[in-house]
């Protein structure tokens, strides 16, 4: 090898000190790296079987479905809206599709589909009231999110069970060894990150969320690109409660999904997604969502009690909301 030649490959081979500034890099950009870390350490040493490989795929079965909701809330954040009606939106779906694949004794592919288009449907009325009507749009879907729970009970004032071995498939199923709802959530991460890092949507998404009026005179359709994301999420939170729905094979109106709604918001605020809009990333998301995984199970692996993980989620929103707020600063 020529003396050239040696010294490309050590320009191109990072050193030590590279490394650790790489390193240093991704915790300023991602500080709950850090924070889940530690935290996954400390369940380890107290309980002593939160790295077992069957307590990890419960988590990872678990976070799934927050996950595939969690990856098109935080792109619709990331434009500058908000939708709250996921968790109402949720449990709509999953009646639907049990009701469609036990009731009626439809094929799973129907039964999801027609969970989707209920999902759908939620997510274009809030679309089209928010983005082509101008309304706020906290109101809209903090309005949709008692509305459409409603319309559940109203549709459905009985639980809903015994939906068949076929249904089971989504939520019980194995793909190349690992669990179907996982599969799914990991290919909605990989979509969302080549979205917003490869598509001009994707460029879009952030030029709304920062300036709305300049991504106009820019040419941008801040309405229709807005619009998608409330229906992509509407579609998201649907087949999240089919999954729920199959993984169970039971769905009650009156209680599934609620709270769901904070759950996926503390996830995508936790992972660094500004709530002013503008700034986000899908990483953070997928840390966000891991993090209140890994915590939910520690705490039920120590035996706390409900209330001590109610309140520790909640802690988890507020010190979201600082991340958002405080994060930025740790970039510069």
């Amino acid at each position: 090898m020529t003396t050239a030649t040696t010294a490309s490959a050590r320009r191109a081979t990072p050193g030590p000190r590279a490394l650790a500034g790489g390193g240093l890099n991704t915790l300023r950009r991602h500080p709950l790296l850090a924070v889940l870390a530690l935290m996954v350490l400390v369940f380890q040493l107290t309980t002593g079987s939160f790295l077992d490989p069957g307590n990890l795929r419960g988590i990872a079965t678990d976070a799934a479905t927050l996950a595939i909701v969690a990856v098109p809330l935080a792109l619709l954040v990331i434009s500058g809206y908000l939708d709250l009606s996921v968790g109402s939106t949720l449990a709509l779906g999953g009646l639907v599709a049990g009701w469609l694949a036990g009731q009626q004794h439809q094929s799973p592919a129907v039964a999801v589909l027609g969970a989707l288009a209920v999902g759908a449907a939620v997510g274009a009325v809030n679309g089209i009231l928010c983005c082509y009507l101008g309304l706020s749009a906290f109101i809209v879907t903090l309005g949709m999110l008692t509305a459409v729970r409603g319309l559940a009970q109203q549709l459905f004032p009985l639980p809903l069970s015994g939906f068949g071995a076929g249904f089971a498939w989504l939520g019980g199923s194995r793909i190349a060894g690992m669990d179907a709802p996982v599969v799914i959530a990991a290919l909605v991460l990989v979509a969302g990150a080549l979205f917003l890092a490869l598509t001009p949507s994707g460029r879009h998404v952030f030029a709304i969320g920062v300036n709305r009026e300049a991504a106009y005179l820019s040419g941008i359709n801040i309405r229709r690109t807005p619009l998608a994301l409330f229906v992509v999420t509407g579609v998201a939170a649907a087949l999240a409660g089919a999954i729920k729905a199959s993984v169970l094979d039971s769905v009650v109106a009156g209680t599934s999904g609620v709270g769901f709604e904070l759950t996926v918001l503390t996830a995508v605020l936790l992972g660094g997604v500004a709530l002013s809009g503008g700034s986000g990333s899908i990483l953070g998301v997928l840390l966000g969502v891991l993090f209140l995984g890994c915590l939910q199970n520690g705490l039920t692996l120590l035996s706390v009690p409900t209330f001590w993980q109610q309140m520790a989620q909640g802690t988890a929103l507020v010190a979201g909301a600082a991340l958002a707020c405080f994060g930025p600063r740790l970039t510069r």
